[in-house]
């Protein structure tokens, strides 16, 4: 039954966005605006997160949020809080090293492990604080704004020991964010260790690629 609801969710939200495109005048390409995908992928994912989550579970967190003032956003109005997001973080974050990627509406921050930690250690460099300091601000402008801070490495090493690091890691980012006053409830911190490569590593190339952390922006939408 979870399944088919899913599935009914994912066919809705289609049908919706084959509606919703227009042609661009210049290209002459039906594109769907973000406003509009922003509605309907919160709708769907609002649908689905209820469904995968434990109601004891979920009542908690939404408490917790309630406690500390955040507050949902209306699925017609997902797209454009984030698009407004990610330009700050665009600005800010030029030329930092930091890489900016949108999926959906979700923000993708890549934090390359070369640029944000000495080689096997976990402190966050003293250059690069200061980098962070400049991601809260945007966070703490963006209540409503989950934040995923997910720590990976390369295969170099046992997997328990870039496990731990990863861990680490990711927890000394959101120990800044949550200094710079970044609610500690909106953050969620795991270590993935080597699991989750995103190049091949059996290249040096592919290794640092792989070391990195990264923080994924998610909408906090009503279900």
């Amino acid at each position: 039954m979870t399944n088919k609801i899913v599935i009914s969710c994912l066919l809705a939200a289609l049908i919706i966005l084959q509606a919703c495109t227009t042609v661009d005048p210049y290209s002459k390409e039906e594109k769907t605006s973000k406003a509009t995908t922003g509605a309907v992928i919160g709708a769907v994912a609002g649908a689905v997160i209820g469904i995968a989550t434990s109601k004891d579970k979920k009542k908690r967190k939404e408490r917790a949020l309630k406690g500390a003032g955040i507050g949902a956003i209306a699925g017609g109005g997902v797209g454009y809080y984030m698009d407004v997001q990610e330009a700050k973080l665009r600005q800010r974050l030029e030329n930092t090293g930091v890489s900016v990627t949108r999926e959906g509406d979700n923000i993708i921050l890549n934090l390359p492990g070369n640029i944000t930690f000495e080689v096997d250690k976990t402190d966050v460099k003293a250059d690069f604080v200061e980098i962070l300091d400049s991601v809260a601000l945007v966070l703490n402008e963006y209540k409503s704004t989950m934040i995923e801070v997910a720590g990976h490495t390369d295969s170099t090493g046992s997997e328990s020991y870039n496990q731990r690091l990863s861990q680490q890691r990711a927890q000394s980012v959101s120990e800044i964010l949550n200094r710079n006053g970044v609610a500690g409830v909106r953050i969620d911190t795991v270590g993935y260790g080597e699991s989750q490569p995103i190049a091949s590593n059996g290249s040096a190339a592919g290794r640092q690629q792989n070391r990195r952390v990264e923080l994924t922006l998610l909408p906090y939408v009503e279900s």
